[in-house]
């Protein structure tokens, strides 16, 4: 590949600056949910065949597509580029005149941004491809369903999308940073995250006569405070384990004790062995908690996502494609974060690296993902664009 081939990329990202902006907007205003991404996978395929390109619909919702391949018998190995496509089960609240027009969904967790981003380095990567062959062909990976557990990721690795891939590169939404800045890091670069759900049930009755009762708020209230410390106390602490409820729901009248109740939360760890040991601890831990007041509390635990481990050589060569199309002095250090992202499953199969696309317009006040308010600074689509496009022929290095 020319040495001109990367700046020839940004020239071709930057012409489409105006379209991917629009693109995302688009998407924005109408966000689905996971598996239900019926709208915006066939917005992506159309834009797709319209610049010539053959994408491959997937059973339910997503799309795969090569670019830069020399017909069906090609056999090369691809460099992939993933997206996510699926919105937030959240309300938007940021008064932008392209808001979610779905009541009580929105992307919230910017996966309108890496859509438009891979959409826009896929289309840069075709036209460079007209004027001067690809190295290896690309393969765009556009997957539904990374907000729920089990993710969209085991989806497509079911349908073979890893197949031939010999990279896999994504970027993440990452508010804590300025707009061109990019966070990198060799290993692991998110957490394992599990879903946790326990169903407490008693006979209830009068808050007069508590010591008549199976108290489930009682109960509840345990469990979601000593869990918890437990884990604390029975796992290594240099793992971060840490459990955190998200609901606790029970009754409706503030004289009667419920006969049921529910807590939801998820379980992160920095550490893989450490998520798989905590399982054991909690069904321990939820029944001598629950014992004492007289009621049964069943718990569901859901293993969700291993960490995502950032090959060391797939991380050095983003550094490089940030380096040479976003700025010398781009790429920066980051931290391992106790989010879990799907994309962890992908590598467990082929290498690869996900990258922390800076998306704060310097000056704003801090913002974080999953929030109503979340807004993205727009300039990081064609960044992030650049980014992927020239990872995409960073190879052999």
């Amino acid at each position: 590949m020319s040495s001109h081939a990367v700046p020839r990329l940004a020239e071709l990202v930057d012409e489409l600056a105006d379209e991917l902006v629009s693109f995302r907007r688009d998407v924005h205003a109408h966000p689905e949910l996971a598996r239900a991404e019926v709208r915006t996978t066939a917005l992506v395929a159309e834009r797709l065949r319209a610049e010539g390109l053959e994408p491959r619909m997937l059973a339910g919702t997503g799309l795969t597509c090569d670019i830069g391949t020399v017909g069906e018998g090609d056999t090369r190995p691809r460099i992939g580029l993933r997206a996510d496509l699926d919105a937030l089960p959240v309300p938007e609240a940021t008064g932008l005149p392209f808001a979610s027009t779905v009541p009580g969904v929105s992307h919230a967790c910017g996966h309108d941004v890496h859509t438009a981003v891979v959409l826009g380095a896929g289309i840069a990567l075709a036209r460079l491809h007209r004027e001067q062959p690809l190295p290896h062909p690309v393969r765009l990976v556009l997957q539904p369903a990374e907000e729920v557990q089990p993710g969209g990721a085991l989806d497509l690795l079911q349908q073979g999308v890893t197949e031939r891939l010999a990279r896999i590169f994504t970027v993440h939404c990452e508010p804590k940073l300025d707009v061109g800045l990019v966070g990198t890091r060799i290993g692991p670069i998110t957490s394992a995250s599990d879903e946790i759900t326990i169903r407490v049930e008693g006979f209830g009755g009068h808050t007069s006569r508590p010591h008549l009762t199976g108290d489930v708020v009682a109960a509840l209230a345990q469990l979601a405070t000593q869990l918890p410390v437990i884990l604390g106390r029975r796992l290594d602490p240099r793992s971060g384990i840490n459990l955190t409820w998200g609901t606790i729901r029970a009754g409706d009248a503030h004289n009667a004790i419920p006969t049921r109740g529910l807590l939801r939360g998820t379980l992160r760890s920095l550490d893989a062995r450490a998520a798989e040991l905590a399982g054991p601890v909690l069904v321990d831990a939820v029944a001598h908690v629950a014992a004492p007041f007289g009621v049964t509390a069943e718990l569901t635990h859901i293993r969700g996502v291993p960490p995502v481990v950032n090959d060391e050589a797939c991380t050095r060569a983003l550094d490089r494609a940030v380096r040479a199309t976003v700025g010398p002095h781009a790429a920066v250090l980051t931290e391992q974060s106790l989010g879990g992202e799907d994309f962890a499953w992908y590598l467990t199969k082929v290498p690869g690296a996900l990258a922390r696309l800076g998306t704060r317009t310097p000056g704003s006040r801090p913002g974080d993902l999953h929030q109503a308010d979340f807004v993205p600074d727009e300039q990081a689509i064609t960044l992030g664009a650049r980014l992927l496009a020239a990872v995409a022929l960073d190879v052999d290095r």
